[in-house]
């Protein structure tokens, strides 16, 4: 993937030279509780950067790195679409980073490689990110019940959400 250019962000593929300010923010309470992980968050970030159906890229603000955004696709020609998932280090939350950031993706999604739908799939209570997403176009479809473990063993609901190409919010 090419280096994306934001309003507020940049999206630069993810190098391994990235891994340990990633993995820094992947342990971050508020993130961890999120995106989970074992008790090598470094190994778990190189294990993102190793699988060949996800593109990974580094998001940075003003030059820090900030996070991370990552897409995968459906390439079945009866049911193309991509799907995106995103952490932010939480002291860049509610800055418009994050909406940036997938909006950014989205539109190279939909632009530059002929996406015609998007898909995110938050937690149901994770009210920060679904707000997030719909300021960049994506809306609910429905509630996945019991969608993913969490830290604690239980299962939660995760909220899927999709955006079509018009949707994108620009």
């Amino acid at each position: 993937m090419t280096v994306l250019h934001g309003t507020l962000v940049v999206l630069q593929p993810t190098t391994t030279e990235d891994i340990p300010a990633l993995a820094a923010i992947r342990g971050t309470p508020e993130v961890h509780a999120r995106w989970n992980g074992g008790d090598d968050l470094k190994a778990d970030v190189a294990t993102d950067l190793d699988d060949p159906g996800t593109a990974c890229s580094t998001v940075l603000h003003q030059q820090r790195i900030v996070g991370m955004i990552q897409w995968y696709s459906e390439e079945d020609p009866d049911y193309r679409h991509a799907g995106i998932d995103l952490f932010l280090d939480p002291a860049a939350h509610g800055k418009g980073l994050g909406t940036d950031a997938v909006r950014t993706l989205a539109r190279h999604l939909i632009d530059d490689l002929g996406y015609h739908r998007l898909v995110i799939d938050p937690a149901a209570d994770n009210t920060a990110a679904i707000r997030c997403y719909a300021k960049a176009g994506f809306r609910p479809v429905g509630i996945m019940r019991q969608y993913e473990r969490g830290p604690d063993g239980t299962w939660h609901d995760g909220l899927l959400m999709d955006l079509l190409a018009g949707d994108l919010v620009r």
